[in-house]
């Protein structure tokens, strides 16, 4: 078995378990997955440590057989292709967020230190991931 986080078109969060990755793309494209809060079918997996259950137990590896320059990668890639980038406007769009008054999406962007005390203070939940320049940044 695994387990994914899941998220639905209007923002809710629930975990899901299926058999394989395969099987939970299989049951997302039929419109069987749902949001238990909604019913929206509009589901997507989200960034998460996953969980993965067999029958009989592999071998342990090697704390070294990670390859962290492709793990690196594949958040930058994910972050990329799922976050609108608000720049340095992240503070004040978390806010409206927070706050009902835009829709909630993820987004990444830059905050000065005050403005993350802020959202602290406000209770509003976000983390730090330093991201590598791109090609294109290095350009401009």
């Amino acid at each position: 078995m695994i387990v994914f986080d899941l998220e639905c078109g209007r923002g809710h969060r629930f975990e899901g378990w299926f058999n394989n990755s395969a099987s939970f793309e299989e049951q997302t494209i039929k419109k069987l997955v749902t949001c238990p809060i909604c019913g929206d079918t509009g589901v997507r997996r989200v960034l998460s440590p996953v969980a993965t259950k067999t029958a009989r137990p592999e071998p342990e590896k090697a704390p070294d057989s990670i390859d962290y320059r492709k793990l690196a990668k594949e958040i930058v890639d994910y972050v990329n292709r799922h976050f609108e980038d608000v720049g340095s406007n992240f503070a004040k769009e978390a806010l409206r967020m927070h706050y009902g008054v835009s829709e909630k999406k993820n987004i990444k962007g830059s905050a000065t230190w005050e403005e993350e005390k802020m959202l602290s203070d406000e209770k509003i939940e976000y983390f730090k991931l330093p991201l590598p320049r791109t090609e294109d940044d290095k350009n401009n």
